[in-house]
């Protein structure tokens, strides 16, 4: 085919109706007048986004894949008329987005991220000149301040709109060349001075002189740093950093040597590139790495590549001359660039002298449009001028003018916490200005059921796939627990289980006589723990104690008691048959019916569990006022009146003289009262007597107060530990640490006080021997016992009712440890999960101990512990949330070493009570971040002037987000009401009926409003299969409108 491809590329054309040639320059430039300094600087006030009226005609370009584009005679013009690409309304986002819509088979242009450095030539000492380091950016930009000695805080980069005109006026008339084969700057001067000289940019008289000021040597700004090898005075915020690491310059991508130039210059063919450490440049020297600031180089992503910004005033020039090259392959050339990484792109702006600011600025317009995510690809994907020039008009249509009268341009703009995606200017919108179908038919999938939860219809089918899902990440779930990290979960997550597993066993032994205690509850928790972390499909949740399976307990145990009936066989039976009942759901791939669990009951739950345990932390700090009662009305003149002494009962029970009689004391006269200890007198069943005295002894006026000291001090100081990663103290790597092992540092600290305190606060109680707390029973149990035959099948009616809340309470927590938001990557397993659980409530119960199921706020404790962020992240850009550290070890080693507790009694003697109850406390309080629950509870006090922008007000109306927030509520108060009464037992039923209740909810709101409050429910086949083909078909007609 003849037809010339380039009649088909959309043309940009100057106000002199010229066409813009690919390489050649114009002699007109636009950067004549004269502006002054303060002129220039009252125009930075764009930030980002100006509309800008395109008064000239585009064409659409149309490319064919794997075939070159040669340029042709401009007779056939008018034959690339007729096949309808040509539309003179074509927008710049609309090439833009043709562009970045293209497929190449070479790899050369894959956009990579880029560091940009502004180089500004300058005269060194008064006399010799040289290109010094002005500003960088490799998200943001830093300036070197005006005293030269240090670069400023990142900030978002504010530009004068007259500098973007003139920018594109530069590329517009000047030199742009694309994909040049060269391998040092000799290389790169030479063959730019040739293009300039041949379209009259540039005098040919004038080529020495331009190539010698392209040569001048650069200065950067970090060669002052280490000017002085030897410093006296070192920042403490530097210790520990390596100055030197040269396996760091590996990381960054290619770089290509000296030698391996020359054969990688087939234009065929993607250039292989290859790590190395020798770089190109004049002097064919290697990287100089004494000069290398790797304390920045650590921030630069792998495989980034450099654009360098060259601007500067000559005495030789009458007007300016600018050049854009792209590099192809990228040449690291030794010298040019701050850092170590390989050039890909170079802007040249020379003119003459009086103009510094105006090229400065420019200069900056050029350097702020690279970190621009839609004209950086776009800069790499490329083919002529007009796609560079598209790309700079995308950018006007999206940048914003604020009023120089409204704002201060000086004030330097706080890099944002969060920036939007940039998706929506690489997706054509529809003719309305909605997105377009084919948006939709990417979020078609959004709310669909995953692999994990779809029924296989087969017998064991959802096992069998969970199974092969986990088996391939076994040994990465070991690798990867190699991290400081998981060392700081299992010393903190540690500390937190032991405290709740004692106290239920204390609990369940008051409730049960003795039958079932601590003893019992630290070895079942150990098993069951170590257990469900090795075979479990998801071994970040943490299993524990719930309220309802002590309160099943003590309705269990009242139930033998009043019938006579043998306790612990009788649990036993409804154990085993509470394991049999799992095995069935297992079996029928009944955990499938977790995709009805929306965020409306996640939410609830996990609110009503976290709240419950803020509640607890509370009272069992207020509980400790009755062992260590306050005089709250005393009278400081009275204090030497107060005694507390001990007296004998006033009626003598039989009980109390069998306990003298076993401690060697006949009657009550023979027993010195008033000489008793407050432990003897309690044992001898003594009473206190005295104004001085309490419910349980003497007033402490200093325990309770105490404890209320290092309750909230533990509180406070695991919080702001935690926050610590985000100060400006120390280095990165020390606030990381500190952050990680923030509850466990806080916990030393507190018991290290208490005990130089030297005030008997409240320590933990472990059993300190590995024996059943009872006499009366051994480690295994009989089933059926001294108990009737018929007792081994009515268990199972009390057994549908444990299954129901074993069911709920782990699959429940397993769905919000499974949420997309902690972007998990080895998959789950409900239906492994449930099979552990299962055989491990089976085994409980044959042994007599404990029964155990997923923990909420422990579990997502634990994932908070295990949270991973970006390493290399750029200066004042927020470190971006990569994913959870996944695997096995943590679980596994935080229930070892509960097993091993018995073992450790000296040393957790010392941990005081409140200090665990304040860990409490911080957990509760921290897993409530991320409910949106409560953030829509807030917009209830709040002006709507005064709320946040958040995603979903901006689609649902206030008050429909308010009776979704009272529903909800209303939920969260009726399953407190239940599980704070003697009702706790069906508290697994309420939380199933929330599942009706969301259901109910389809009947008020629309699926949209549904969809940004809530998830979407899974549809019937039918209706799914009907929706699926509806957006098919506008999809399919969208395109063919295109």
């Amino acid at each position: 085919m003849d037809e010339p491809m380039e009649q088909m590329r959309p043309l940009l054309r100057s106000g002199l109706d010229e066409e813009a040639l690919v390489d050649h320059g114009k002699t007109s430039f636009t950067t004549q007048t004269d502006y002054e300094k303060d002129e220039l600087e009252s125009h930075r006030a764009v930030y980002v986004g100006v509309h800008v009226p395109l008064g000239r005609e585009s064409r659409r370009r149309h490319r064919h894949r794997g075939h070159k584009h040669h340029r042709k005679k401009k007779e056939k013009d008018e034959e690339g008329k007729g096949d309808g690409r040509d539309s003179p309304i074509d927008t710049p986002s609309q090439r833009v987005q043709f562009i970045l819509g293209t497929e190449d088979d070479d790899l050369e242009h894959v956009p990579h991220d880029l560091f940009t450095e502004l180089d500004e030539l300058s005269f060194r000492d008064g006399s010799a000149m040289e290109w010094r380091e002005t500003a960088r950016w490799l998200k943001f930009e830093e300036d070197v301040e005006d005293g030269g000695e240090r670069w400023s805080k990142p900030y978002v980069a504010t530009l004068s709109l007259h500098s973007l005109f003139e920018l594109r006026s530069c590329i517009l008339n000047g030199t742009v060349m694309l994909d040049m084969r060269a391998s040092t700057i000799e290389e790169i001067a030479d063959m730019v001075i040739d293009s300039m000289v041949a379209s009259g940019q540039l005098k040919d008289d004038l080529r020495d002189k331009v190539r010698e000021a392209m040569l001048k040597k650069h200065h950067h700004q970090n060669e002052k740093k280490f000017s002085n090898r030897i410093p006296l005075v070192r920042s403490f915020a530097d210790i520990g950093k390596k100055q030197s690491d040269p396996h760091l310059l590996e990381r960054n991508g290619p770089m290509v040597s000296p030698h391996s130039v020359p054969n990688n210059l087939d234009g065929n063919k993607a250039v292989e590139r290859r790590p190395s450490k020798v770089g190109v440049s004049r002097e064919g020297s290697s990287v100089d790495f004494s000069k290398v600031d790797m304390n920045f180089m650590k921030k630069i992503p792998p495989g980034a590549e450099a654009s360098n910004v060259l601007v500067g005033e000559v005495d030789f020039l009458e007007k300016p001359i600018t050049a854009f090259i792209r590099l192809s392959p990228a040449v690291l050339i030794t010298g040019l660039t701050e850092v170590p990484v390989p050039t890909r792109f170079l802007f040249l702006l020379l003119g003459p002298h009086g103009k510094g600011p105006t090229y400065h600025e420019i200069g900056r317009s050029m350097a702020t449009l690279m970190t621009d995510e839609i004209f950086h690809d776009v800069a790499y994907k490329a083919k002529d001028r007009t796609d560079i020039l598209s790309g700079l008009d995308e950018f006007l249509d999206q940048v914003t003018v604020l009023p120089p009268g409204e704002w201060d341009p000086t004030i330097r703009i706080e890099p944002p916490k969060n920036v939007p995606s940039q998706m929506k200017r690489k997706r054509p919108p529809q003719l309305n200005g909605t997105t377009s179908p084919s948006g939709e038919m990417e979020k078609l999938d959004d709310h669909q059921i995953g692999p994990e939860l779809q029924r296989t219809g087969r017998i064991f089918g959802g096992l069998i796939l969970d199974i092969k899902r986990k088996v391939p990440f076994y040994w990465s779930d070991i690798r990867d627990a190699f991290s400081l990290q998981c060392l700081a979960s299992v010393l903190f997550l540690y500390c937190a289980c032991m405290s709740p597993v004692i106290t239920f066993g204390g609990l369940l032994g008051e409730a049960t006589k003795g039958n079932i205690s601590a003893i019992e509850s630290l070895f079942g928790a150990s098993l069951t723990g170590v257990s469900y972390s090795l075979f479990a499909g998801q071994p970040l949740t943490i299993l524990g104690s719930t309220g309802p399976v002590l309160v099943f307990e003590k309705i269990l145990f009242k139930f033998c008691s009043d019938y006579g009936l043998s306790y612990l066989s009788l649990r036993t039976s409804i154990g085993l048959w509470t394991a049999f009942l799992c095995l069935v759901l297992v079996a029928t791939d009944a955990s499938s019916l977790v995709c009805y669990i929306t965020r409306f009951t996640e939410e609830a739950f996990a609110a009503l569990i976290c709240i419950i345990f803020i509640y607890e932390a509370l009272e069992k700090l207020f509980h400790l006022g009755e062992h260590y009662p306050v005089n709250m009305h005393n009278d400081l003149d009275d204090l030497t009146l107060y005694t507390c002494h001990c007296a004998p009962p006033n009626n003598a029970t039989a009980a109390m003289k069998e306990v003298w009689n076993k401690t060697g004391f006949n009657d009550e006269d023979s027993i010195p009262w008033s000489n008793l200890s407050v432990s003897t007198c309690q044992q001898l069943r003594g009473q206190f007597v005295g104004s001085a005295c309490g419910h349980h002894g003497p007033y402490i006026p200093d325990v309770l107060f105490w404890s209320v000291i290092l309750f909230f001090t533990t509180f406070f100081l695991s919080a702001f530990l935690k926050q610590f990663k985000t100060e400006r103290y120390f280095p990165t790597k020390l606030r990381s640490t500190i952050s990680d092992f923030a509850v466990f540092i806080t916990i030393m600290i507190m018991v290290l006080v208490d005990y130089l305190m030297g005030i008997p606060s409240p320590k933990l109680n472990v059993p300190d021997r590995f024996e059943p707390t009872s006499k009366n029973r051994g480690w295994l149990m009989d089933p059926l016992g001294d108990n009737p035959w018929w007792t081994l099948l009515v268990a199972v009616l009390p057994a549908l009712l444990c299954t129901i809340l074993i069911f709920m309470d782990q699959q429940i927590t397993a769905v919000i440890i499974n949420r997309k938001e902690h972007k998990l990557k080895k998959g789950c397993g409900y239906h492994l999960d449930l099979l552990i659980v299962a055989v491990m409530l089976g085994i409980c119960s044959i042994m007599g101990l404990p029964w155990f199921v997923a923990a909420t706020v422990l579990s997502i404790s634990h994932v908070n512990s295990l949270k991973v962020e970006s390493g290399c992240s750029a200066p004042g850009e927020q470190p971006k949330f990569l994913g959870i550290r996944e695997q096995r070890v943590t679980g596994f080693m935080i229930f070892v070493l509960m097993g091993c507790s018995v073992f450790m009694t000296s040393v957790l003697k010392f941990i005081p009570m409140p200090v665990l109850y304040g860990v409490f406390l911080y957990m509760g309080a921290s897993s409530l971040k991320g409910i949106q629950f409560f953030d829509r509870i807030k917009l209830f006090g709040m002006p709507a002037k005064h709320q946040p922008d958040l995603i979903y007000l901006r689609y649902v109306p206030l008050w429909k987000v308010h009776i979704f927030t009272l529903v909800q509520l209303s939920c969260l108060v009726l399953l407190w009401v239940i599980k704070a009464s003697a009702a706790a037992v069906v508290f697994p039923m309420m939380v199933l009926a929330l599942v009706f209740v969301r259901k109910l909810l389809d009947f008020i709101f629309t699926k949209r409003e549904l969809s940004w409050l809530d998830d979407l429910m899974p549809e019937s086949k039918k209706k799914k299969k009907m929706t699926r083909k509806r957006k098919l078909k506008s999809w399919c007609w969208w395109k063919m409108s295109r």
